[in-house]
């Protein structure tokens, strides 16, 4: 959500020289091809499952780490925007843009609400929002002025529009997370429970969400209403069984709820496991960041397989090294809103996470419209993507102490066993020199110097193994560097 300050966009190009290497040439390097998309990978091999040897990642049903990244934006599920109806969302040109950067992954959106008054995020819009997961049938009209929800009776636009869309995405080889619920709106926009399908004068059930009769009905994601948590359960249950086949899809069991939604929304990730464990396909599912006051503690606890923290402890700034308790989707939603850099992608990828990000796309929902200025965020990832590919990822865990510069994901073998591959990647922020520590590898390494936005790249000669050495880029820009055995 737009709501936090900006982070200054990085977008410096890189050079680079090894101090006993060759000097990096942009002239005769080899540039970000904008044709290596995602849709030219493997389709997806059975639903992710956590790594068993390194669970930092999640891997394919061939035991293969799938490393996630990519954009996401408001409007790719329901259509949004100032008109009614609003715009339809051009999903396949979408996909063309995530395809285009190199992403294999985005996020779909969920929203509760039939309007989005903008005024909360800085603007000035009010949207519509349409289709819902429940039909609007009548009798009588809801405070929009259009038909009542019957909330025991799904829309089947809805259900269809997310099959085609996760099913697009798969052919495209991009992963995608279906959000369940959505809580930021029901929390800040203005006057927001009076445009919720759970409003008494917007269904003909006889459900009021309100629990304690504030006006904000934000109990109907604390487990407050026994009604209203049925109705839930019986929707999650209509999008598993809508979306069971699929190999491409995660679940989140909500954006940004409020911090009483923890044992909520343990529930449904509970329940989501539970009956999935009857069906033919089980899949990850996520919570993320409670807003405002949530604590990543509650995320780690959490029975989730994936998480998507907050800035508490670092993720923003100097991410800590994740330690495989959970697989981190570190998302810019939740640490800036709309904000962060080429330097953050880098920074989360070397400590062991997935870097996604909240992206304002074409400008219909929030932002100016076709932002170049996310350029660098939205590169960077589809980098990171291409290096993961080449990269023994699995056995690659962050190893800030071999690099002074703090950022290193790296496979080092064991003394007994000399025959592997040593393989590390190191991130200098700003550039410079940078210490390596090679002290545990033998024999020669080759360096590859690229160029972090447009993963442009080089040779940079041999590196010999078996103690400390300095290597340096030519320019005070951001520079990774890659090393592996000769």
């Amino acid at each position: 959500m737009k709501r936090r300050t900006f982070l200054t966009v990085s977008g410096s190009a890189i050079v680079g020289t090894a101090l006993h290497g060759l000097k990096f040439s942009r002239a005769h390097a080899t540039t970000a091809d904008s044709s290596a998309t995602a849709d030219k990978s493997a389709p997806a091999s059975g639903p992710l499952r956590r790594h068993p040897e390194n669970p930092r990642y999640f891997c394919d049903q061939r035991g293969q780490v799938v490393y996630l990244t990519g954009s996401h934006t408001w409007n790719n599920v329901v259509d949004m925007g100032p008109s009614d109806p609003p715009p339809r969302f051009d999903f396949a040109a979408y996909l063309d843009f995530l395809c285009r950067y190199g992403h294999n992954f985005t996020r779909l959106w969920a929203w509760e609400l039939t309007s989005w008054d903008t005024t909360a995020n800085r603007q000035k819009a009010r949207h519509t929002v349409r289709p819902h997961p429940f039909a609007r049938t009548g009798p009588g009209n809801a405070l929009d002025g259009k038909p009542k929800f019957d909330l025991e009776r799904f829309d089947p636009e809805y259900f269809q529009r997310l099959r085609d869309r996760c099913e697009a995405a798969q052919r495209r080889g991009l992963y995608v997370s279906v959000m369940l619920f959505e809580g930021w709106g029901l929390q800040f926009v203005p006057d927001a429970f009076k445009f919720h399908p759970f409003h008494p004068q917007n269904n003909v059930n006889g459900i009021d969400g309100d629990v304690n009769g504030d006006g904000s009905g934000v109990e109907i994601h604390a487990l407050a209403s026994p009604a209203v948590t049925a109705i839930q359960e019986r929707y999650v249950r209509k999008v598993i069984d809508t979306l069971n086949d699929l190999d491409n899809v995660l679940y989140e069991i909500s954006n940004e709820n409020h911090p009483p939604s923890t044992k909520w929304q343990y529930h449904f990730i509970d329940l989501i496991h539970k009956i999935e464990r009857g069906k033919p396909k089980q899949h990850p599912v996520g919570m993320t960041f409670q807003y405002k006051g949530g604590s990543n503690r509650a995320l780690f606890d959490s029975p989730a397989d994936w998480i998507s923290p907050n800035p508490e402890g670092g993720y923003r700034d100097d991410p800590p090294a994740a330690d495989g308790k959970k697989v981190i989707l570190n998302d810019t939603d939740h640490l800036w809103g709309i904000g962060g850099n080429s330097t953050w992608v880098w920074k989360s990828f070397l400590r062991g996470m997935n870097p996604i990000f909240m992206d304002p796309y074409d400008g219909t929902v929030l932002g100016p419209k076709d932002d170049k200025r996310w350029d660098p965020i939205r590169h960077a990832m589809g980098v990171t993507l291409r290096l993961a590919r080449q990269i023994d990822l699995a056995r690659m865990t962050p190893q800030n102490h071999l690099a002074s510069s703090g950022y290193c994901l790296a496979a080092v073998p064991a003394a007994s066993d000399n025959k592997a591959a040593a393989s590390l990647v190191v991130f200098l922020p700003g550039g410079g020199e940078v210490e390596v520590d090679l002290s545990a590898v033998d024999g020669n390494m080759t360096a590859v110097w690229i160029d972090p936005i447009t993963g442009a790249h080089r040779e940079g000669g041999a590196i010999v193994g078996g103690a400390k050495r300095k290597l340096a880029s030519a320019v005070k820009a951001d520079s990774v560097l890659w090393l592996r055995s000769s």
